[in-house]
C-alpha cells in the first residue's frame, strides 16, 4: 500500500476510534473531570510502554530527545495542547454536551485547512475553498442555534487543529512522539492524583473495581487513535487530515442525538447540513482530484515508455535520439569535433 494511502487509512481510523469514544467517558461520571483527565494522562504512558515493548523498539533513542530542547520542545507544546483538547472532550462527554463536542470537530478540520494554507502554503483548489465557506457559514448558524458563544467547542477546535500543526515540526516517529508527550504529562498528573487520593476525594479507590479499571483503560482508549493520527500527520497534507476529521463529530452528533437524546432544533439542523454540504464538496473535490492525477500519472508513464522506444533504455551502447552517430568503417578515422558539430 503507497504511503499516502496508510496515512489515510490511519487518519480514518483515528477518527472512528475518537468519535465512539464518547460513549466511554461518560461511564466514569463518579469522577470529576479533571480527574479522568489526570488518570488519562498518566495512563497513557503505561500504555505507550506496552506499545514500545511490543513493538521491541526499546528506549535508546529518549535520552538523546530529552537532552536536546529543539527536539523536545514541539512535542511538549503538542503535549500542552492536546491535554487541553482531552480536558474539553472529557467535559462536554461528560455533562451530556456531546453536541458541542460534534461541533468542535466540525470547527477543527477548517481550522486544520486554514493552517495547512496559511503556516505549510498548501493550496486549496475553487472546490475546496466552496467547502470552506459553507463551513463557516455553518458554524454561524449553529453559534446561533446554541443562542451562546460555544466556547467549549471553540477551545476544542482550536487546541487540537493546533496540535495537528505542531506534529509537523516534530522530529520523531509516531510512536516516540507520543511516547515523549504522554512523559512530559505523567509527572503532573501523576501528582494531581496522588494529591486526590491522599485528600479523599479521588475515586480510583472508592467507587468500585469497574470503576478503576475503566480509568487504567481511558490510557489505552487515548493512545491508540493518537498513535494513529501522528503517523497520518507526517504522510498526508493537513488538508486530507481536514476532511478525514468529519468523520469523529459525525459519529459524535448521531450519538448526542440518538443515545443521549439532546435537543435539535431547526437551527442546528440546518448548520449540520451545512456541514454535511461542506464535506460532500470536499469528498468531490477530493475524488475528482484523485482521478485527474492518476490520468496525469498513466500519461507521463506512456510518455515515458514512447521516450524510452524511440532512445533506447540509458546506459545502453546502441544508438538513439541525442547520442554520436555510429562511425562508418568506409569513411576512416571518426572526427575529433563533438557530436553536436556539424562535419566539414
Amino acid at each position: 500500500m503507497p504511503e499516502s494511502n496508510r496515512g489515510v487509512a490511519l487518519g480514518a481510523g483515528a477518527f472512528l476510534l475518537w468519535g465512539f469514544a464518547a460513549l466511554y467517558w461518560p461511564f466514569l461520571s463518579a469522577a470529576a473531570p479533571a480527574e479522568i483527565l489526570a488518570h488519562r494522562m498518566v495512563w497513557s504512558l503505561l500504555a505507550m510502554a506496552v506499545v514500545l515493548v511490543l513493538a521491541r523498539r526499546g528506549w535508546k533513542w529518549l535520552p538523546g530527545v530529552i537532552r536536546s530542547p529543539r527536539r523536545l520542545l514541539p512535542v511538549a507544546a503538542a503535549a500542552v495542547l492536546i491535554a487541553v483538547n482531552w480536558w474539553g472532550f472529557i467535559y462536554a462527554v461528560s455533562t451530556v454536551q456531546t453536541l458541542q463536542a460534534s461541533l468542535a470537530y466540525f470547527i477543527n478540520p477548517l481550522m486544520s485547512v486554514c493552517l495547512g494554507v496559511l503556516v505549510f502554503s498548501e493550496r486549496l483548489r475553487a472546490a475546496q475553498w466552496v467547502a470552506v465557506g459553507l463551513g463557516g457559514l455553518a458554524v454561524v448558524v449553529m453559534t446561533v442555534g446554541y443562542g451562546v458563544t460555544p466556547w467549549l467547542a471553540l477551545v476544542m477546535a482550536s487546541s487540537f487543529a493546533a496540535y495537528g500543526a505542531v506534529k509537523k515540526y516534530v522530529d520523531l516517529d509516531g510512536v516516540q512522539s507520543l511516547t515523549v508527550e504522554t512523559l512530559v504529562m505523567f509527572l503532573p498528573a501523576l501528582g494531581y492524583v496522588l494529591y486526590l487520593e491522599s485528600s479523599g476525594a479521588g475515586t480510583a479507590l472508592s467507587v468500585s473495581p469497574a470503576h478503576t479499571a475503566l480509568l487504567v483503560g481511558g490510557g489505552f482508549v487515548t493512545a491508540l487513535p493518537l498513535l494513529m493520527f501522528g503517523v497520518a500527520t507526517r504522510r498526508v497534507p493537513l488538508s486530507v487530515i481536514g476532511m478525514l476529521q468529519y468523520i469523529a463529530p459525525t459519529l459524535m452528533f448521531l450519538i448526542g442525538w440518538l443515545v443521549q437524546g439532546e435537543e435539535m432544533p431547526l437551527a442546528r439542523w440546518a448548520g449540520f447540513a451545512l456541514v454535511w454540504l461542506a464535506l460532500c464538496v470536499f469528498v468531490f473535490d477530493q475524488l475528482h482530484g484523485a482521478r485527474a492525477r492518476s490520468v496525469l500519472r498513466r500519461r507521463e508513464r506512456e510518455a515515458e515508455r514512447t521516450r524510452e522506444r524511440e532512445d533506447g533504455p540509458a546506459g545502453e551502447d546502441g544508438p538513439g535520439r541525442g547520442s554520436a552517430p555510429e562511425p562508418d568503417p568506409s569513411q576512416g578515422r571518426p572526427t575529433d569535433r563533438p557530436a553536436a558539430e556539424p562535419c566539414d
